[in-house]
């Protein structure tokens, strides 16, 4: 609200957009004074262009309606054009925050990502599946989950669908879903979450991991197609750069790391660094100008046991990563779809079958060849947005340090 003599410029907020609205006390039958900063209204008036205004419109208030009031002044100023709060502030009053124009946007951009994921699948023959997320076994093994009590016995909360979606292979052939993802981790830092949503898609009668890499290039281009047609008011708003998807240019991880070892990187042999990415990512945008890279054929040891190994080199798995501006954000490949291969494999890694009988039995009862991936969305919407931290993209993050709102 700013008052200039008997008239004021009234800013509303409406679940999208900001509206300028003009207040004149010879014209509006109501009171300014009755609103303040946080107040939920009604109102009515003429519209009238107004290219200095948000949108190029403005509202000449002729009467409105107090709906609600606030109980507390807004302990954040929501008239700056960027939030002026550390993130430690802007989480502990989150309810607020997200009131924001630019807060509020980075969740638009999300939707549109979902939106854009959602409707590719669909067109290209994937049904959408929605597993569960109480499980007895976990798809990534180890020490890294959350376990619970169900009815008196051991169950966990899903570290991933990727059960569900191999099953579903059986008989969908192709699968997506989006859901959450729960992981134990003890990060704390400005890339991890204990939660978060999780783009999947699964699919059948590939020849090998390359069409599942083809398939998200495909999907990634529609994205941002759709980003670009039906989001321009936050992209406007966050200065956000949508990256061009054209073919991703893919490098083997022996090759990376190679790379990586003469520019002072490659210290992990079975992984890349959160700096690895980094480096790699800026070699590859100047090389190539792609702000995507695919890294392959990573080792097997580091993988899931479902990843399928090269027959002609099984220390190597045929499983990806596919990294953008500097961050991984998929991980994917070709899995096991023999019985028999998939039992030798847990048994090679000291794992018991009859631990994942449930799992086994589409393979026992017959699978095509199939692959897929997941997507962190938090992850892809933080770097499509340029936000320095995880948590920005994530309406109510979960972490070692929040549990409410």
């Amino acid at each position: 609200i700013r008052a200039l003599g008997g008239i004021a410029f009234i800013i509303l907020r409406t679940g999208r957009y900001l509206i300028q609205t003009v207040y004149d006390q010879s014209v509006c039958k109501d009171d300014v004074a009755a609103l303040e900063d946080g107040c939920y209204v009604a109102a009515t008036g003429t519209v009238r262009l107004e290219q200095r205004a948000a949108g190029g419109v403005e509202l000449l208030l002729d009467g409105f309606e107090v709906l609600s009031r606030p109980a507390a002044p807004y302990p954040l100023n929501m008239a700056d054009r960027s939030l002026k709060a550390t993130l430690g502030t802007n989480l502990e009053y989150r309810t607020v925050a997200l009131r924001h124009p630019r807060e509020r946007a980075v969740f638009r951009i999300m939707e549109g990502i979902e939106n854009g994921f959602r409707a590719f699948m669909l067109q290209n023959d994937f049904a959408e599946i929605h597993s569960p997320k109480i499980t007895a076994i976990s798809a990534e093994g180890g020490a890294e989950v959350f376990r619970l009590k169900y009815f008196g016995s051991d169950a966990v909360l899903a570290q991933s669908p990727q059960f569900y979606k191999q099953m579903g292979v059986a008989f969908f052939g192709r699968v997506f879903e989006v859901g959450e993802v729960y992981r134990a981790e003890l990060h704390n830092t400005s890339r991890h979450l204990n939660e978060y949503v999780g783009l999947d898609f699964e699919m059948g009668y590939i020849r090998d991991m390359a069409d599942v890499m083809e398939m998200e290039t495909a999907m990634l281009r529609q994205v941002m197609d759709d980003l670009a047609k039906n989001y321009q008011p936050e992209i406007e708003l966050l200065g956000v750069r949508l990256p061009k998807v054209e073919a991703i240019p893919a490098v083997r991880f022996a090759d990376a790391l190679d790379y990586l070892k003469t520019v002072g990187g490659g210290k992990n042999r079975n992984d890349l660094t959160a700096d690895d990415e980094v480096l790699l990512c800026s070699h590859i945008l100047r090389q190539t100008g792609s702000e995507f890279v695919f890294v392959t054929h990573f080792p097997s040891a580091k993988r899931p046991f479902y990843v399928m190994d090269d027959p002609q080199n099984p220390k190597e798995a045929f499983s990806f990563d596919l990294l953008f501006r500097g961050l991984e954000i998929t991980t994917g490949g070709q899995r096991i779809h023999d019985y028999a291969q998939q039992v030798a494999k847990m048994k090679a890694r000291n794992m018991d079958p009859a631990d994942f009988e449930s799992f086994l039995t589409a393979h026992k009862y017959g699978l095509p060849p199939h692959g897929g991936l997941g997507i962190g969305l938090e992850r892809f919407t933080s770097k499509l947005c340029d936000l320095a931290n995880i948590r920005q993209a994530s309406l109510f993050p979960r972490d070692l340090n929040h549990l409410a709102p």
